[in-house]
Order: C-alpha cells, then sequence, then structure tokens
C-alpha cells in the first residue's frame, strides 16, 4: 500500500517537472526562463573555458559560500532578535529525496528497456538488415564527420542548448510556415529514398 502511494507521488512529482518543463521552453514565466538559460549557458561558456574538475569545483565552492553565509546570517539575526526560528534550511533538511525500491525497479526496467532498443536497432543498422535504413544511417555519419570537423563536442551542446530554449517557441509563432517547409523537405527526402530504391536491386523487397 505504501509503495502504491509513493509510486504515485512519484507520478505526480514527474508530472509537475514535466509542466515546468514545457514552460520554460515556451518562455511563459520570462524571469524563470532567463534564469534557468543564462545559467545554462554560464556552465557552458566556462566548460569551454576551463576543465569539468575546476568548473565542478567552483560551482561547489559558490554554493557552499552561499549557503553558509545565509546559515551565519540568519544565526545572528536570530541571536540580535532572540528568537528561535530553527535551522534556515529545515524544510529542505526534512523533504524525502529517497527512492523506493519499487520506483527504482520502475527507473530500472525503463533504462533496459532503452538499451535494449537501442542496441537492437544499431545490430539492425550495422548488420544490414535492411539496406535503404543502413545506407540513411551511413549517410547520416557521413554528414557527422563533417559536424565533427567544424564543431567540437561542447559547442554542439551550446547551440543544442540554445535551440532547446527558442525553436519551441519560434515553431509556435510560425507553425504554418515551418509545417509547409518541413512538408516540402520530407518530400524531398521521400523522393531521394525512392530513387534508391529504383537503383538498388531488391532494396525495395528489403525495405518491405
Amino acid at each position: 500500500m505504501q509503495a502504491t502511494a509513493d509510486s504515485t507521488k512519484m507520478d505526480c512529482v514527474w508530472s509537475n517537472w514535466k509542466s515546468q518543463a514545457i514552460d520554460l521552453l515556451y518562455w511563459r514565466d520570462i524571469k524563470q526562463t532567463s534564469i534557468v538559460f543564462g545559467s545554462f549557458l554560464l556552465l557552458l561558456f566556462s566548460l569551454t573555458q576551463f576543465s569539468v574538475v575546476s568548473v565542478v569545483a567552483y560551482l561547489a565552492l559558490a554554493a557552499l559560500s552561499a549557503t553558509i553565509s545565509f546559515r551565519i546570517y540568519k544565526s545572528v539575526l536570530q541571536a540580535v532578535q532572540k528568537t528561535d526560528e530553527g535551522h534556515p534550511f529545515k524544510t529542505y533538511l526534512e523533504l524525502e529525496i529517497t527512492l523506493s525500491q519499487e520506483q527504482m525497479q520502475k527507473y530500472t526496467d525503463c533504462l533496459q528497456f532503452y538499451v535494449n532498443n537501442t542496441l537492437k536497432e544499431l545490430r539492425r543498422l550495422f548488420l544490414v538488415q535492411d539496406l535503404v535504413d543502413s545506407l540513411k544511417f551511413a549517410v547520416l555519419m557521413w554528414l557527422l564527420t563533417y559536424v565533427g570537423a567544424l564543431f567540437n563536442g561542447l559547442t554542439l551542446l551550446l547551440m543544442a542548448v540554445v535551440s532547446v530554449f527558442t525553436v519551441p517557441v519560434v515553431y509556435v509563432k510560425h507553425q504554418a510556415q515551418v509545417d509547409q517547409y518541413l512538408g516540402l523537405v520530407r518530400t524531398h527526402i521521400n523522393a531521394v529514398v525512392a530513387k534508391i530504391q529504383a537503383k538498388i536491386p531488391g532494396a525495395k523487397r528489403h525495405a518491405e
């Protein structure tokens, strides 16, 4: 019974996080989204200048400096005003953050599902179960070699973060035009794939 209640609570928390993430991506609270977006950009820019160890250490020192300073400030304030408010972070210290065995099993099962599907898909592509799909994958990898020559991993991650915080808003504002261009691109890709299938004997049969 307790496990069911914990699972329901965790599902509610996940639903709440999902709703908050959507609000952030669509800039429904400009102040909050600006803080999150700016923090991500600052972190990625820091990683381009310093090592991961240095960035993590400085972030930890900054967080500790803020919490220790606030703790000392509240203690001095309570001593001067002779109040007994208790620990300033008491609410967060008492917050339950442990995962139950059922929740761990649920997340493990999800991870196992995605890993198994990924391995099966990679096996299907590399062992050419479907010739056309393997050719598409080869073209994608070939394009990635050019992308890798132009950008490093952090630059791509930085571009991805910028895209995540800008693409949804742009799509909502210009949905009709974007859908039109995406339809043209999809039609062109399908035409190219059809030509490849026509030129390679047996490709269409394997694809079916």
